[in-house]
């Protein structure tokens, strides 16, 4: 809608405009910045509020408040913001690589980080996300996710003073940093809540409260457990309130209530405060549980949207440099809306989230490793959507959290013996070690023991490390942990490492000795990082330093191909062999894509290159050559290429002239990778 089309909106549109052209000289890229945002932003905030009281002077007060913020910010972060709004694919090039870790299990405290800087310049790491490192809760707080203060940070951890220096040092070194902002929830003992519990009517309207059971009831008919076990139902009766909250997570963690405006006001304002102490990205926690509504699963509704588009808009204003990433682990088919990916041909395209976790290729990876069979991986290739013009998708091999089966739904299908079910629940059973498995995870809560269990365990863990008795057995270990971070790497998106992956560092078992730990084993998998293995990474013959150099080479590869930047194109290539996946990337039209080869099974595969469309028969067709090992195939031996259990090949095309003007000669195919 264009700001002119509707009186009230015109009107509030000419109140802002004459506010931001009030503005000093030195500030006028921020007036520029609302009119270009001022069509979707107003248009979202009435859909919103519109219907509130003196939603007018509401607007006005909330775009007071971006202004001062924004008027704070360092001359270094506005040069930020100008160089990214110039380049705004920053993020999507082929040199971009995360790094996700706790501050205390990975360094301690935040000073401590600094002093890490060089490991993951070394890696090659351009983005760092460290979990929740605001003031959490006292005593139990998921994690850090139930935060008490926006404004603090934890106290074991440092605190501002720490937190500017350390993202000064980052940006020095060219690391972005990413912090979480869990934008549904605060814990029971932040300030609101606090004022809540004590009967100030204010503060109570920033949660979801009820006096008794009877609207509870009716949306637990519809609404799914997170907890099960740990915490079932969606609601906590407070004893001092009467009153049951709602508690989507656990009990101390209050839901906000984005009904109310003043919640999303204050939200934008935290958000916005912490920009300007230099991070970089947020990854916004739990997107899909903004808003609810009767008789639905309260996820991904259409109001969750507008608070994000409305967010991001914001952003774009007063700080441009900065990106959002939308935490929400969804099917494949729910996601690309967290981008701004318009669901109908009717609908125009609007700016949401920048980054976006492509949880249903994380799970399907797995799943092919289990099943040595990469049907799954290709049906949620051909899901995946085109991404709009600046944004990506943020692939991984682990996090923080379970993995889980169910986002894998829409793709996976009966075979002729299992269900779509027993096949969840077969891969399930695997990677928690049952019968014939190298994996040692294990599985994570569910409401139905019948139901599907998300996994838990570290990478080295579920890849057979851990349960590996001979040199052999390590080896192939490593091959499949490589293949998983190589299909991260060559997607096509921002390819994260999950701290200590890079070491192949094994599962935490001394979680179940905490007692603030030992209920949730998603601690399996969130282990401190050990010093002699840390201290081994440059040591060859160790699990630690041949992982690290090995991951090491694989980086470096991606980074010598612009093929595989995000913006480049993809093609699933079809194979009859279905333990191969094949796709490509970059431009085949002028042979200048690189082929993506991988094995998923334990056996050694057979390809012939020509007939899947590699390097067909023809006198242009070159020579091709892997970049990971360097391997040459020629039109002859392109024929017969045998890939090694779990290996995997990176093919361009090369130019043989060139070649043997280097003293280069072919290698034969039949030489076993």
């Amino acid at each position: 809608m264009h700001p002119e089309s509707d009186p009230q909106v015109a009107s509030i549109h000419r109140t802002l405009s004459d506010m931001f052209a009030r503005l000093p000289a030195s500030q006028a890229q921020l007036g520029q910045r609302y009119q270009q945002q001022a069509p979707v932003l107003i248009e979202r905030l009435r859909r919103l509020y519109g219907d509130q009281p003196d939603f007018s002077g509401w607007v006005t007060q909330l775009m007071s408040a971006v202004l001062a913020i924004a008027a704070e910010r360092t001359d270094a972060l506005q040069e930020l913001d100008q160089q990214r709004e110039q380049n705004k694919n920053w993020f999507a090039d082929q040199h971009m690589l995360g790094y996700c870790t706790y501050v205390d299990q990975f360094a301690g405290n935040l000073r401590g980080v600094i002093e890490k800087i060089p490991h993951l310049s070394e890696l090659g790491v351009c983005y760092l996300h460290l979990l929740p490192f605001l003031r959490g809760r006292a005593g139990e707080s998921d994690g850090g996710f139930a935060v008490a203060s926006y404004e603090e940070v934890e106290p074991r951890y440092g605190d501002v003073q720490d937190l500017l220096a350390l993202t000064a040092s980052l940006r020095s070194a060219k690391i972005s940093l990413c912090s979480d902002f869990i934008l549904n929830h605060v814990a029971d003992d932040h300030p609101w809540a606090i004022a809540a519990r004590s009967g100030d009517p204010v503060y109570q309207n920033y949660f979801y409260g009820y006096a008794d059971r009877a609207i509870p009831d009716q949306y637990e008919q519809t609404v799914g457990q997170i907890f099960p076990q740990a915490a079932p139902g969606n609601f906590t009766f407070i004893e001092s309130m009467q009153r049951w909250v709602w508690t989507t997570f656990y009990p101390f963690q209050w839901d906000l209530n984005y009904q109310n405006p003043a919640v999303f006001l204050d939200m934008v304002k935290a958000l916005l405060k912490l920009a300007n102490y230099g991070i970089e990205v947020f990854r916004l926690d739990s997107t899909a549980f903004l808003w609810k509504r009767p008789g639905t699963n309260c996820m991904n509704q259409p109001e969750a949207h507008w608070i994000l588009q409305a967010i991001r808009s914001l952003v774009d204003i007063a700080a441009p440099g900065v990106l959002l990433k939308a935490e929400a682990i969804v099917p494949t088919a729910d996601l690309p809306a967290y981008l701004g990916v318009k669901a109908t041909a009717q609908q125009s395209q609007v700016n949401e989230c920048h980054l976006a976790y492509h949880s249903s290729l994380m799970s399907a990876g797995w799943v092919a490793l289990a099943e040595q069979n990469t049907e799954v991986i290709q049906r949620v290739m051909a899901a995946t959507p085109a991404l709009p013009e600046h944004a990506s998708w943020l692939t991984y091999v682990r996090c923080h959290d379970d993995i889980g089966w169910n986002v894998l739904r829409q793709e996976l299908t009966a075979t002729a013996d299992m269900s779509v079910q027993q096949r969840l629940s077969a891969v399930s059973r695997f990677y928690a070690g049952e019968g014939d498995s190298y994996a040692r995870g294990a599985s994570f809560q569910a409401a139905d023991p019948a139901a599907v269990h998300g996994t838990v365990g570290m990478a080295s863990a579920l890849c057979g490390y851990a349960s590996a008795s001979d040199a052999h057995e390590i080896a192939l270990a490593q091959r499949r942990m490589l293949l998983l971070y190589g299909l991260a790497l060559s997607f096509g998106g921002l390819p994260v490492i999950y701290m200590g992956d890079e070491l192949a560092l094994p599962n935490d078992e001394t979680y179940v000795l905490y007692k603030d730990k030992a209920h949730d084993s998603r601690w399996l998998h969130r282990a401190e990082l050990d010093a002699d293995c840390f201290a081994s990474r440059h040591v060859a013959d160790t699990n630690a330093g041949n992982m690290f150099a090995a991951l090491r080479h694989l980086i470096r590869c991606r980074q010598a191909l612009p093929q595989l930047a995000t913006t480049q194109e993809r093609r699933h290539i079809a194979c009859a062999d279905q333990a191969l996946l094949i796709f490509s990337r970059g431009c085949e039209a002028t042979q200048d894509a690189v082929y993506v080869v991988a094995n998923f099974s334990e056996r050694t595969a057979q390809l012939n290159l020509h007939q899947v469309g590699i390097g067909v028969d023809g006198e242009d067709d070159g020579v091709w050559q892997d970049v990971l090992t360097g391997t040459i195939y020629t039109q002859d031996t392109a024929a017969e290429v045998r890939l090694q259990p779990y290996a995997q090949l990176w093919l361009r095309q090369v130019d043989p002239v060139a070649l043997e003007s280097i003293g280069r000669t072919a290698q034969t195919a039949g030489d076993e990778r």
